[in-house]
Protein backbone atom coordinates (compact mmCIF):
# COMPACT_ATOMS: atom_id res chain seq x y z
CA UNK A 1 0.00 0.00 0.00
CA UNK A 2 1.35 3.33 -0.58
CA UNK A 3 0.55 6.78 0.38
CA UNK A 4 -1.47 7.69 -2.78
CA UNK A 5 -4.20 4.94 -1.95
CA UNK A 6 -7.34 6.09 -1.75
CA UNK A 7 -10.53 4.67 0.29
CA UNK A 8 -13.90 4.98 -0.57
CA UNK A 9 -15.72 7.35 1.83
CA UNK A 10 -18.25 5.10 2.68
CA UNK A 11 -16.91 2.07 2.87
CA UNK A 12 -13.19 2.30 4.43
CA UNK A 13 -11.68 -1.34 3.82
CA UNK A 14 -12.56 -0.34 -0.31
CA UNK A 15 -9.82 0.89 -2.46
CA UNK A 16 -10.79 3.04 -5.31
CA UNK A 17 -9.89 5.03 -7.95
CA UNK A 18 -12.82 7.05 -8.50
CA UNK A 19 -14.01 10.67 -7.44
CA UNK A 20 -17.13 12.53 -6.82
CA UNK A 21 -16.98 14.95 -9.34
CA UNK A 22 -18.71 17.68 -7.61
CA UNK A 23 -17.17 17.71 -3.89
CA UNK A 24 -13.69 15.25 -5.08
CA UNK A 25 -14.86 12.67 -2.16
CA UNK A 26 -13.36 9.57 -2.83
CA UNK A 27 -16.31 6.66 -3.66
CA UNK A 28 -16.48 3.13 -4.39
CA UNK A 29 -18.08 1.71 -7.75
CA UNK A 30 -21.16 0.99 -5.60
CA UNK A 31 -21.29 4.39 -4.11
CA UNK A 32 -20.85 5.89 -7.38
CA UNK A 33 -24.37 7.38 -9.13
CA UNK A 34 -23.56 8.15 -12.71
CA UNK A 35 -25.28 11.04 -13.55
CA UNK A 36 -25.33 12.98 -17.14
CA UNK A 37 -22.30 15.45 -15.55
CA UNK A 38 -20.10 11.94 -14.09
CA UNK A 39 -20.13 10.41 -10.74
CA UNK A 40 -21.22 11.76 -8.22
CA UNK A 41 -21.49 10.54 -4.52
CA UNK A 42 -24.72 9.72 -2.95
CA UNK A 43 -24.93 12.88 -0.75
CA UNK A 44 -24.79 15.47 -3.30
CA UNK A 45 -26.75 13.81 -5.71
CA UNK A 46 -29.31 14.07 -2.37
CA UNK A 47 -28.66 17.81 -1.95
CA UNK A 48 -29.37 18.40 -6.01
CA UNK A 49 -32.45 16.79 -5.79
CA UNK A 50 -33.54 19.24 -2.87
CA UNK A 51 -33.37 21.90 -5.03
CA UNK A 52 -35.61 20.61 -7.93
CA UNK A 53 -38.32 19.18 -4.96
CA UNK A 54 -39.48 22.39 -4.01
CA UNK A 55 -43.70 21.63 -3.49
CA UNK A 56 -45.60 22.28 -1.02
CA UNK A 57 -47.64 20.19 1.32
CA UNK A 58 -50.69 21.23 -0.05
CA UNK A 59 -49.57 20.77 -3.72
CA UNK A 60 -50.26 17.01 -3.58
CA UNK A 61 -53.98 16.99 -2.46
CA UNK A 62 -54.57 19.69 -4.75
CA UNK A 63 -53.16 17.80 -7.89
CA UNK A 64 -55.07 14.72 -6.53
CA UNK A 65 -58.13 16.71 -6.14
CA UNK A 66 -58.11 18.32 -9.41
CA UNK A 67 -57.33 14.96 -10.82
CA UNK A 68 -60.66 13.45 -9.53
CA UNK A 69 -63.00 16.01 -10.30
CA UNK A 70 -61.77 16.39 -14.39
CA UNK A 71 -60.35 12.92 -15.12
CA UNK A 72 -63.97 12.03 -13.08
CA UNK A 73 -66.16 14.47 -15.44
CA UNK A 74 -64.01 14.12 -18.48
CA UNK A 75 -65.01 10.29 -18.13
CA UNK A 76 -68.43 11.46 -18.26
CA UNK A 77 -68.15 13.35 -21.28
CA UNK A 78 -65.72 11.20 -23.19
CA UNK A 79 -68.86 8.05 -22.26
CA UNK A 80 -70.92 10.37 -25.05
CA UNK A 81 -68.51 9.74 -27.67
CA UNK A 82 -68.40 6.03 -27.85
CA UNK A 83 -65.11 4.45 -29.41
CA UNK A 84 -63.88 8.38 -30.64
CA UNK A 85 -63.33 9.03 -27.08
CA UNK A 86 -60.39 6.88 -27.54
CA UNK A 87 -58.64 9.17 -29.85
CA UNK A 88 -59.25 12.50 -27.40
CA UNK A 89 -58.67 10.86 -24.52
CA UNK A 90 -54.72 11.25 -24.58
CA UNK A 91 -55.48 15.23 -25.75
CA UNK A 92 -57.63 15.49 -22.76
CA UNK A 93 -55.34 13.56 -20.45
CA UNK A 94 -52.29 16.60 -21.56
CA UNK A 95 -54.81 19.27 -20.56
CA UNK A 96 -55.21 18.04 -16.94
CA UNK A 97 -52.04 17.89 -16.74
CA UNK A 98 -51.76 21.22 -17.49
CA UNK A 99 -53.90 22.29 -15.51
CA UNK A 100 -52.86 20.65 -12.29
CA UNK A 101 -49.10 22.38 -13.24
CA UNK A 102 -50.98 25.21 -13.39
CA UNK A 103 -52.65 24.84 -9.94
CA UNK A 104 -49.73 24.03 -8.10
CA UNK A 105 -47.34 26.81 -9.64
CA UNK A 106 -45.63 24.69 -11.75
CA UNK A 107 -43.81 23.57 -8.69
CA UNK A 108 -41.96 20.24 -9.03
CA UNK A 109 -42.39 17.13 -6.97
CA UNK A 110 -41.62 13.51 -7.27
CA UNK A 111 -44.71 12.44 -5.89
CA UNK A 112 -46.84 14.68 -7.82
CA UNK A 113 -47.61 12.93 -10.56
CA UNK A 114 -48.33 9.93 -8.44
CA UNK A 115 -51.05 12.00 -6.56
CA UNK A 116 -52.51 13.04 -9.72
CA UNK A 117 -52.72 9.76 -10.95
CA UNK A 118 -54.33 8.60 -8.05
CA UNK A 119 -56.80 11.53 -7.87
CA UNK A 120 -57.91 10.12 -11.39
CA UNK A 121 -58.09 6.82 -10.68
CA UNK A 122 -60.65 7.62 -7.85
CA UNK A 123 -62.23 9.64 -10.55
CA UNK A 124 -62.82 7.05 -13.05
CA UNK A 125 -64.18 4.26 -10.05
CA UNK A 126 -66.33 6.48 -8.72
CA UNK A 127 -67.83 6.69 -12.51
CA UNK A 128 -67.76 3.12 -12.75
CA UNK A 129 -69.99 2.96 -9.21
CA UNK A 130 -72.54 5.02 -10.91
CA UNK A 131 -72.65 2.60 -14.22
CA UNK A 132 -72.82 -0.50 -12.20
CA UNK A 133 -75.64 1.33 -9.94
CA UNK A 134 -77.29 1.80 -13.44
CA UNK A 135 -77.32 -1.56 -14.28
CA UNK A 136 -78.12 -3.31 -11.24
CA UNK A 137 -81.27 -3.64 -12.21
CA UNK A 138 -80.24 -4.80 -15.84
CA UNK A 139 -77.89 -7.09 -13.82
CA UNK A 140 -80.40 -8.71 -11.70
CA UNK A 141 -82.54 -9.18 -14.75
CA UNK A 142 -80.35 -11.18 -16.86
CA UNK A 143 -79.22 -13.42 -13.62
CA UNK A 144 -82.94 -14.21 -13.27
CA UNK A 145 -82.62 -16.15 -17.02
CA UNK A 146 -84.12 -13.14 -18.55
CA UNK A 147 -82.46 -11.29 -21.22
CA UNK A 148 -79.61 -12.37 -22.07
CA UNK A 149 -78.59 -10.23 -24.60
CA UNK A 150 -78.03 -6.99 -22.63
CA UNK A 151 -74.92 -8.45 -20.86
CA UNK A 152 -72.59 -7.41 -23.84
CA UNK A 153 -73.49 -3.69 -23.40
CA UNK A 154 -74.00 -3.68 -19.65
CA UNK A 155 -70.05 -5.07 -20.08
CA UNK A 156 -69.73 -2.30 -22.60
CA UNK A 157 -70.46 0.15 -20.48
CA UNK A 158 -67.73 -0.22 -18.08
CA UNK A 159 -65.38 -0.89 -21.15
CA UNK A 160 -64.72 2.26 -22.66
CA UNK A 161 -64.39 4.14 -19.17
CA UNK A 162 -61.97 1.88 -18.20
CA UNK A 163 -60.02 2.47 -22.09
CA UNK A 164 -60.61 6.12 -21.18
CA UNK A 165 -59.14 6.31 -17.79
CA UNK A 166 -56.16 4.33 -18.99
CA UNK A 167 -55.32 6.54 -21.49
CA UNK A 168 -55.79 9.94 -19.67
CA UNK A 169 -54.33 8.50 -16.66
CA UNK A 170 -51.12 7.58 -18.70
CA UNK A 171 -50.48 10.42 -20.41
CA UNK A 172 -51.34 12.82 -17.29
CA UNK A 173 -48.68 10.57 -15.93
CA UNK A 174 -45.94 11.06 -18.79
CA UNK A 175 -46.60 15.31 -18.84
CA UNK A 176 -46.17 15.46 -15.51
CA UNK A 177 -43.22 13.27 -14.99
CA UNK A 178 -41.51 14.84 -17.94
CA UNK A 179 -41.16 12.03 -20.33
CA UNK A 180 -40.65 13.54 -23.53
CA UNK A 181 -42.16 11.03 -26.40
Amino acid sequence: MTESTLYCANHPNRETTLRCNRCEKPICAQCAIQTPVGYRCPECVRGQQRIFDNSTTIDLPVAAFISLVLVGGATVLLDFLGFWGLLVAPVIGGGIAEVVRWAVRRRRSRRLPLAAIAGGLVGVLIYLGFQLLRYLPVLAYTSAGLGAGWIPGALLSFVWPVAYGILMLGTLYARLRGIQL
